[in-house]
C-alpha cells in the first residue's frame, strides 16, 4: 500500500505543477481582495491536480475496492467536478449547496449515513427516518467549514493532513482496509501540493480542493462512526468545526448574517498576533488541531456522550472568550 501512497505523491507533484503553469491561460486564476493575504494574481485549482493523482493511481491498484464503493467514489468525483466549475467561476453558491446534497444521499447507497447518534446521559438517541436529514446537514456544513478556513497558505492541507492521519489510524485499528486507502491516499495527494502551497504559496487548492476535501473528511467521519462515540468527530475534526461554531455565534450575537464574510476567523486573529508570520501560524494551528485529534481518537464507543459533548461545548465557549479578548485588543471589526 505505501508504494502506491508514494506513487501518489510523485504523480500529485507533476500534476499540480502542471495545473499551476496552465492556470492563468485557462482561468484559474485567484484575484486578491479585502479579506486575502495575499497580493498578487495567484494560480489556483491544484485541487484538480491532487484529486486526479488519487482518481488515477487508485484503481489501478485496487479496482475491487474502488467498485464495491462506487457509489462513494461517484460521489466524490461529482463534488470535485462542481469545484473545479467554481474555480473557473461558473457554479454558483445554490448549485453547489444542491450537488453537495446529491452527492451526500449518494452515500446513503454505500450505507455510509449517520443513522445513531450514541447514549446521552443514558438515553440512546437513534435518528431513524432522520438520519438521511441529519448526514445531509452535517456533510455541507463540515465541507463549508473546511472551505472556510482555506484563508492562509498550506493552512487547509496541514489542518485536512491531520485529520485525515487520524482517520487513517482509526482504519489501521479496526482493520478498515477502505478508509486506510482513502485517507493514505489523500494524505500523500496533499503532501505533493504542499511543496506548492507552503508559505509563501505558489499555487492555491480552490474549492476543487476544499469541496473535495471537507466531503472526503465527512464521508470517512461518518465510516468511523462504527468504531467511534459521535462526539469523538468532533474533537478529530475540531479546528474548522470551532471556528466556523465561534464566528457564527460571533455574527449573530452582532445582529449580522451568519453566512457575511470578514476577517475574523480564528487564522486572521493568530496570525495578527504571530506578527503575521504565516508559517508559524499554520504550525500552530496544525499542531493544535492534532492535539485535538489526539484526544478524540482516546474515546471510546461505550462512554456517555452527553458529558462529551459538555466537553466540547466548554472548549467552544473558552475558545469563544479568548478570540473575543483577541479581537478587542486587535481592535478588530468583527
Amino acid at each position: 500500500m505505501y508504494l502506491e501512497f508514494l506513487f501518489i505523491f510523485i504523480l500529485s507533484l507533476v500534476l499540480v505543477g502542471i495545473v499551476k503553469h496552465y492556470a492563468p491561460k485557462i482561468g484559474l486564476v485567484d484575484v486578491p481582495n479585502s479579506r486575502s493575504n495575499h497580493t498578487n494574481h495567484t494560480p489556483r485549482g491544484a485541487g484538480i491536480g491532487f484529486y486526479l493523482a488519487v482518481a488515477f493511481v487508485l484503481p489501478v491498484f485496487y479496482f475491487d475496492v474502488i467498485l464495491s464503493y462506487a457509489w462513494t467514489c461517484t460521489a466524490i468525483f461529482i463534488v470535485f467536478i462542481i469545484g473545479v466549475l467554481d474555480d473557473h467561476r461558473d457554479a454558483s453558491p445554490n448549485t453547489k449547496f444542491f450537488v453537495i446534497i446529491f452527492s451526500t444521499v449518494l452515500l446513503y447507497f454505500d450505507n455510509i449515513v449517520i443513522d445513531d447518534l450514541g447514549v446521552f446521559f443514558g438515553f440512546e438517541l437513534s435518528l431513524g427516518w432522520f438520519a438521511l436529514p441529519f448526514t445531509l446537514f452535517a456533510v455541507v456544513g463540515f465541507t463549508n467549514a473546511l472551505n472556510l478556513i482555506d484563508g492562509l497558505d498550506g493552512l487547509a492541507a496541514t489542518v485536512s493532513i491531520v485529520i485525515l492521519g487520524s482517520f487513517f489510524a482509526v482504519g489501521y485499528m479496526h482493520d478498515d482496509f477502505f478508509m486506510m486507502m482513502i485517507a493514505g491516499a489523500f494524505i500523500s495527494a496533499l503532501l505533493g501540493f504542499l511543496v506548492f502551497n507552503w508559505h509563501p504559496a505558489s499555487i492555491f487548492m480552490g474549492d476543487s480542493g476544499s469541496l473535495t476535501l471537507g466531503f472526503v473528511i465527512s464521508m470517512l467521519a461518518i465510516k468511523s462512526l462504527d468504531y467511534l462515540p459521535t462526539v469523538s468527530i468532533l474533537f478529530i475534526a475540531a479546528i474548522p468545526i470551532l471556528d466556523t461554531l465561534v464566528v457564527m455565534v460571533r455574527r449573530k450575537i452582532k445582529g449580522k448574517s451568519i453566512f457575511s464574510a470578514d476577517r475574523c476567523h480564528i487564522h486572521h486573529i493568530l496570525r495578527h498576533f504571530f506578527a503575521e508570520d504565516t508559517r508559524n501560524t499554520v504550525l500552530f494551528l496544525g499542531v493544535f488541531q492534532a492535539i485535538y485529534s489526539l484526544t478524540g481518537l482516546q474515546l471510546e464507543r461505550h462512554m456517555d456522550e452527553g458529558y462529551l459533548l459538555i466537553l466540547f461545548l466548554l472548549n467552544v465557549i473558552l475558545l469563544y472568550m479568548f478570540l473575543a479578548a483577541m479581537i478587542k485588543r486587535q481592535k478588530r471589526k468583527c
